[in-house]
């Protein structure tokens, strides 16, 4: 009877950890984690790879809400990091998304989070211009998509990748709409004016106060009805660091972008 009971408790106890293990790996995608930290109540952080499009490895952060598929996607600004959004990420957590912040190929680091897809890019020898991080933001959205059962995604850009969200945002039918913070005419050649002019889809856009008259010139041709222009009253600050609790104005960015947070 003793080694019956000792043989049961036995199971129930391998059966909980394995049901504890399953759980924590619910936390991320594909099991593909480095790293999986709790930072606040159901919230799970993960560090995760996968490639781009030309097979290099993007390193990724996702702030996972309970078991919420992950519809938003961060793109950071020139010499940034996943880091740029380590503050970001937890406050759209706390508005009940789940969101995964990547870094380009483009970019060096931020919040002292080191720009791994940049080294890894530089360690093959890959070029890193500004152009060179499309492949890297439409690998990525086309992962979120894969793993989220065909769920459309926002997503945001920073400075030149707010310019790059906006190019790949416009014909990308896994892209519902896009937030661009500080998009401008950064690439040689190339008229986004004219580029996104056939919107038909949420646009939010916004900058420091130095560059709103730039970027109403640069959005004048997208009909009214798909976009939201924030222009702010104060000094504001250029990227999504306007959502930083640091930058003058932060509140006013907030309350336009929770605005457009509820239409999309």
């Amino acid at each position: 009877m003793n080694k019956i009971f000792i043989f049961i408790v036995a199971i129930t106890f391998f059966n909980s950890c394995k049901n504890t293990k399953s759980d924590t790996q619910n936390t991320v995608l594909n099991n593909e984690s480095i790293e999986v930290e709790k930072t606040k109540d159901s919230v799970y952080r993960s560090t995760i790879t996968f490639p781009s499009k030309d097979t290099l490895p993007i390193t990724a952060d996702v702030y996972r809400l309970n078991e919420n598929p992950i519809t938003i996607l961060l793109c950071h600004q020139a010499g940034f990091s996943r880091g740029e959004y380590k503050d970001t990420a937890l406050a759209l957590n706390d508005l009940g998304y789940s969101v995964m912040a990547i870094d380009q190929r483009s970019g060096k680091i931020a919040n002292d989070i080191l720009n791994e897809t940049a080294q890894a890019a530089k360690a093959q020898g890959l070029p890193t211009a500004y152009l060179n991080a499309r492949q890297d933001i439409e690998a990525a959205i086309d992962y979120l998509y894969n793993a989220n059962s065909n769920t459309p995604i926002l997503l945001i850009g920073s400075s030149y990748s707010a310019s790059l969200a906006l190019l790949i945002g416009e014909s990308n039918p896994k892209v519902k709409a896009v937030a661009a913070f500080s998009p401008g005419e950064y690439f040689k050649g190339m008229n986004i004016n004219e580029a996104i002019k056939d919107y038909s889809k949420p646009v939010f856009v916004t900058a420091s106060k130095n560059e709103t008259e730039g970027l109403t010139e640069m959005v004048s041709q997208i009909d009214s009805k798909f976009l939201t222009h924030y222009k702010p009253l104060e000094k504001g600050i250029h990227g999504s660091r306007a959502l930083w609790s640091s930058t003058e104005g932060v509140d006013g960015y907030w309350n336009a972008f929770k605005l457009f947070l509820k239409v999309i």
